[in-house]
Formats: C-alpha cells, sequence, structure tokens
C-alpha cells in the first residue's frame, strides 16, 4: 500500500507541477504500476472504461464540426444583437456560454464563444479580461448539468450507473441540470453587481453565416438518442455495445456526420481536420487514469482514504456531505478535476456504504464541488487555462487578483447554492 500510495502522491504533483505533460505522466505511472506487479497487466484492458473513452471521442468530433459550421457564432451574434450595453452583452455572451457548454465539452465553449468577447471588446476599445473570464467560469459551471457536459459527469454517470434522463429528474426530484441553473442564476447576478458601470453602447454590423446544418442536426441527434436509450430496455443487444451504449451512440453519430460531410465535401480533409480535433492526450490522460485508480484501489488506498474521511466526519451524514463538497472545492481549485473525481467516487461509494446511506447526495456533492470548485483559481479548470491562454496570444495579461476578484465570489455563489439545493432534494 505504501508503495502504491507513493506513486499516487508523486504523480498528482508532477501533474500539477507539469501540466502540459500530465498525460504522459498519468500513462507512465500507469505503466510503473504493472511493471511493479501492483496491477496486472492481464486487467488493464477491462479496467479502462470504454463507455467513457467512446462518449469523449465521439462528443469531441461532433463538436468539431459544429464549431466548423459557424452555428455557435451565429447564435452569439443573435444574442449581441439584443444587447443594449457593455454590460448585457458579456452577460448574454457568458449565459450564451453556460447554457452551450451544458451540451458542449467546456473548452470548446470557451474556444467558440471568446474571440466573439476579444472582436467586440475591440471594436469599442476595452479591455476584453472580464468578459473572456465570465464565459470561462461560466463554461465550466454548466459542465455538471448534463451527463455529456463535462468528462467529470460522464464518469460519475459511468460510475454510478446513471443515465441522460437522471440530471434533469432524478428519485423524485428535479435534477442537477435545474440546480446548476439556479446556480447560474445565482453567479451571473454576481456578474450584473460586479459590471454594473459598464454601460457603454454596442452593436453589430454583420453576422456569421451558418455554412452546413448536418453538425447541429447531429449534436440534437446525439443528445436525443442518448435520452431514448435511457428508457429503451437494450437487453437485445450483444453484451460489450450494451454495457457502453451511450458511448457506442457517441461514436455512430460523429462516424454518421463524418460520412455525410464527406459526401458533402466531397473532400477527405473534412475527415483529418475532424480527426485532428479529437484531443488524443484527454483520452490516453482518461485511459491511464483508469488504470492508477484501479491500482491504487487494489493496493487499499482507497479504503484507506475513506477511512480517514469517515474518521473526520464520524456517522454524522450532513457534516460528511459538508466535507466531500467543501474539501471538493478547495482541491479543485488547484488540480486537475478529472483525476480528483475518479479517485473520490470509489471512496464516496464506500462511505455511503459504511454509513448506510443512499450515495446521491455525496455523488452529487462531489460532482458540484469538484466541477464548480475549478472555478476558483486561474488553473482549477481546463476552461479557464483556455481562456486566459487565448487572452495571452492577443496581448492580455491576466493577474491573479484580476481573476480571483471575479471568480471567489461567483464560484461561492454557483457552489452555496447547490450545496444547499442537493441536500433538500435527496437527503
Amino acid at each position: 500500500m505504501l508503495q502504491a500510495l507513493i506513486i499516487f502522491v508523486v504523480t498528482y504533483i508532477l501533474m500539477i507541477v507539469l501540466s502540459e505533460w500530465r498525460w504522459l505522466i498519468a500513462l507512465a505511472s500507469a505503466a510503473l504500476y504493472v511493471l511493479l506487479g501492483i496491477f496486472p497487466v492481464q486487467g488493464v484492458l477491462s479496467e479502462i472504461n470504454w463507455n467513457v473513452i467512446f462518449m469523449i471521442v465521439g462528443t469531441m468530433g461532433t463538436v468539431a464540426l459544429f464549431i466548423e459550421s459557424k452555428m455557435p457564432a451565429k447564435l452569439a451574434d443573435m444574442i449581441i444583437d439584443r444587447s443594449k450595453n457593455e454590460m448585457s452583452t458579456i452577460i448574454a455572451l457568458s449565459v450564451f456560454a453556460g447554457i452551450i457548454s451544458a451540451f458542449v465539452d467546456n473548452v470548446a465553449t470557451v474556444l467558440m464563444v471568446a474571440p466573439l468577447a476579444l472582436t467586440i471588446s475591440k471594436k469599442i476599445g476595452s479591455s476584453p479580461v472580464p468578459a473572456v473570464i465570465a464565459i470561462s467560469v461560466a463554461s465550466n459551471l454548466e459542465g455538471a448539468a448534463t451527463l455529456v457536459g463535462d468528462t467529470t459527469s460522464i464518469l460519475l454517470a459511468s460510475y454510478a450507473g446513471k443515465d441522460f434522463f437522471d440530471f434533469f429528474w432524478y428519485e423524485g426530484s428535479p435534477g442537477l441540470f435545474f440546480i446548476n441553473q439556479i446556480g447560474l442564476l445565482c453567479a451571473t447576478l454576481v456578474l450584473v453587481w460586479l459590471f454594473r458601470e459598464k454601460k457603454r453602447e454596442i452593436s453589430i454590423r454583420e453576422f456569421a453565416e451558418v455554412t452546413d446544418y448536418i453538425p447541429t442536426f447531429a449534436l440534437l441527434a446525439t443528445i436525443l438518442l442518448l435520452i431514448m436509450a435511457s428508457f429503451m430496455d437494450l437487453s437485445f443487444l450483444p453484451g460489450f455495445i450494451r454495457e457502453n451504449i451511450n458511448g457506442v451512440i457517441c461514436m455512430a453519430v460523429m462516424i454518421l456526420a463524418i460520412i455525410a460531410e464527406l459526401m458533402r465535401h466531397r473532400k477527405l480533409c473534412v475527415l483529418t481536420d475532424t480527426l485532428i480535433e479529437i484531443d488524443i492526450q484527454t483520452v490516453v490522460l482518461l485511459a491511464s487514469l483508469f488504470v492508477v485508480i484501479g491500482a491504487i484501489r487494489e493496493a487499499g488506498v482507497i479504503d484507506e482514504i475513506g477511512r480517514l474521511f469517515f474518521r473526520i466526519g464520524g456517522d454524522n451524514y450532513f457534516l460528511m456531505y459538508t466535507l466531500i463538497v467543501w474539501s471538493s472545492v478547495l482541491l479543485s481549485a488547484f488540480i486537475d478535476n478529472i483525476p480528483y473525481v475518479m479517485t473520490m467516487l470509489p471512496v464516496v461509494s464506500a462511505l455511503a456504504a459504511q454509513m448506510g446511506q443512499n450515495p446521491t447526495v455525496l455523488y452529487f456533492g462531489l460532482l458540484c464541488g469538484a466541477t464548480l470548485g475549478g472555478n476558483l483559481t486561474p488553473i482549477g479548470a481546463s476552461a479557464n487555462i483556455a481562456g486566459i491562454g487565448m487572452l495571452r496570444k492577443n496581448g492580455h495579461e491576466v493577474a491573479n487578483k484580476t481573476f480571483l476578484k471575479l471568480s471567489v465570489p461567483y464560484t461561492l455563489a454557483a457552489v452555496s447554492s447547490a450545496y444547499i439545493l442537493v441536500w433538500l432534494a435527496w437527503a
């Protein structure tokens, strides 16, 4: 156990310090566990959650086509055209980014919407920093709203056996989708207060033209099929497909969309450009982390972490829930929430079992704390890193003080509302 724990801690530290190489670090860590005999080599492929991998790859491919079609830019232009001034435009772009991010990867959402903020700010001679930060944090916040909104949501759904509809209605209560919308509302009111003096009028002259509607239909089809799969009896399907149905749907829709685009454009670059947009590093990171988490579970580390939480929280379920939520917020502010959630899911399950409680509250508390908590710092979420990177490329440096002035009240408003509502809904 000690050997496994040391490797795990070193892996985490290296992923924090060398964030650009975290996929290679995770891969090397997984290989080391296998080479040392801590995790059996024959169990590697079965340990990887292929449903999650297929969902991520399929969604990334479809989103790449969606962005290329100019539909997101068109929708954003329509929102801007209906805004009265700079403040309302920032708020509208932030909310729009949040809504899109409930169904599209957070980083992809930032890459779609942030350029509009840059363009607008350049036209009126103002700093784009507040607008891009607002877009980034809203994108990250809404990642927990649906099953396909963020990798952490996919991980939770796969581990806990939840389907697409469970994020909208679960165990007789409105699901995380509606809780997230209330969180978005509370956080947006914070933005309204922070940007209350940005009254400069704004208008847009040229609208983006949608070049292709196939990707839009493909994205809608993915969502619809995921919902349908939640209700259908799939016992007639082969075992592997049935067990990984959500991933198979995402992959199938992506492949059909690519084929349709190839037939429409008759250019092989449609295929290559789409495949290039699939983040292989994220896929390798996830696959490797599945093995890493499996290894520390085999070594008994997960059980020990659970006992530590149990010693702190005792048999008080509310105290345990509070500990899970707010420790997740603090930890996700500094470490990537994907490995954190993967580590904590079995811990949360074990804690609920030890206390004889329904794990739903702890599951959703973990997801809200880890996903929303990433907004607390510039390095806490990939969406924030992407937004700040885009600003840097355009000559705008973002001081930590500037980011925290917006992110701290925004995050506290969102997490606090979710913290209260999750407990009221399912405790």
